[in-house]
């Protein structure tokens, strides 16, 4: 039986992004093994499929004291030997590449988002982009998540194009994520979700919000989204509670069902400037047929048809975004149910989950299986 390892960052990616291929592989007549850091989420994956820790500095930005985290995948590797790995996320990619190199064993790297690393031009941005030059030489296939980071590698000459595929994000359980009635009472709510980053464009939520409620006092803006990430972009729980005593937004915390928030929404709203790969929320509230409002920015481009599912604000705009919503709330509601429509038509067609765990499945079969070589 052929062994595939899929590596990310941290096992909530894993189990929250990657369970559904895991399951197809292993349905697929391979065994599947997850290495991902521990948390909460480890347990989850270990009854369904064999785990293993990888100690792993998540946000660290010094690459010179990430290459210390290459012994880790070594003896990792060396121990389970894959006869394939799939990489997920940043560090993987770059630093779990070299190493399967060393060990001769293909790699299929996926190049999501790239968050500010590639937003704010620096040392450490030079020299990312120096180890992904590198790294991604040793890769046997590449998948990027937008069309976006793609031309980005291309024209810097990171990659070599012919042995790139572009995915439609991470692709969206439309059976899971199905619309669901909201029940009408009489309240239009707005819904941000996401990670709580300055980059995801909270403040210019938060600002909009203010502006929206002068006119409509009775318009409800959420918050959901864990707080005190590790990441020096976070939001503080000190700044959520001074923007909720203002009384123009509720934090509604975090959650592990998302579809709950989504369909007591009329509206979902992402007005991220962070180098998103196609964000995983949009995909949800879209097939759940909900209307978007996100910015005109690389990912979340690729999800509205501007006018049609949804609207594209400016980047970084909170008066842009706030005259979006004045549409949204203004439109009659058998407009907004036919983007909401046009919106779960778009994941069905385009961002289904089938279509990116297909492209894995087959990328993996010319790989393991390649055509003109008989095996008996």
């Amino acid at each position: 039986m052929k062994r595939i390892a899929i590596v990310t960052n941290n096992s909530w990616y894993a189990w929250n992004m990657r369970l559904n291929l895991g399951f197809a592989l292993q349905k697929q007549g391979y065994e599947v093994v997850f290495i991902c850091p521990y948390d909460k989420y480890s347990e989850n994956i270990k009854e369904h499929f064999k785990y293993v820790d990888l100690e792993l500095n998540q946000n660290g930005t010094n690459p010179i004291e990430d290459l210390k985290n290459i012994y880790g995948y070594y003896k990792i590797y060396k121990d389970i030997k894959p006869d394939i790995v799939l990489h997920y996320t940043i560090k993987p990619n770059i630093y779990g590449t070299i190493v399967a190199s060393m060990l001769n064993i293909p790699t299929i790297n996926n190049i999501a988002g790239l968050g500010i690393l590639f937003v704010k031009q620096s040392l450490i941005t030079k020299i990312a982009k120096w180890l992904y030059k590198f790294s991604q030489k040793k890769a046997t296939k590449i998948f990027f998540q937008n069309q976006d980071d793609f031309k980005i590698f291309v024209d810097e000459e990171l990659i070599a194009q012919e042995k790139c595929d572009v995915l439609p994000g991470s692709g969206v359980d439309i059976e899971k994520f199905k619309p669901v009635e909201k029940e009408d009472d009489g309240v239009f709510r707005f819904l941000v979700a996401s990670r709580m980053l300055w980059e995801k464009g909270i403040q210019e939520f938060v600002e909009a919000a203010k502006i929206i409620k002068q006119k409509y006092p009775n318009v409800q803006f959420q918050i959901l989204g864990h707080l005190d990430v590790h990441n020096p972009s976070a939001i503080s729980k000190e700044q959520m509670n001074i923007w909720v005593k203002d009384g123009h937004v509720n934090y509604l915390g975090s959650s592990d069902n998302v579809r709950i928030e989504i369909s007591n929404a009329d509206c979902i709203v992402l007005p991220s400037f962070y180098r998103e790969g196609t964000p995983r929320i949009l995909l949800e509230s879209a097939s759940m047929a909900k209307p978007i409002i996100t910015t005109n920015n690389v990912g979340c481009r690729d999800v509205v048809d501007d006018g049609i599912n949804g609207y594209l604000c400016e980047v970084r705009n909170a008066q842009d975004l706030a005259s979006k919503m004045e549409l949204m709330i203004n439109l009659p509601d058998t407009d907004r149910e036919t983007m909401g429509e046009a919106g779960r038509k778009k994941m069905v067609e385009e961002f289904s989950e089938e279509i990116v765990i297909n492209k894995y499945i087959e990328s993996i079969s010319e790989i393991l299986y390649p055509k003109g070589i008989f095996y008996g």
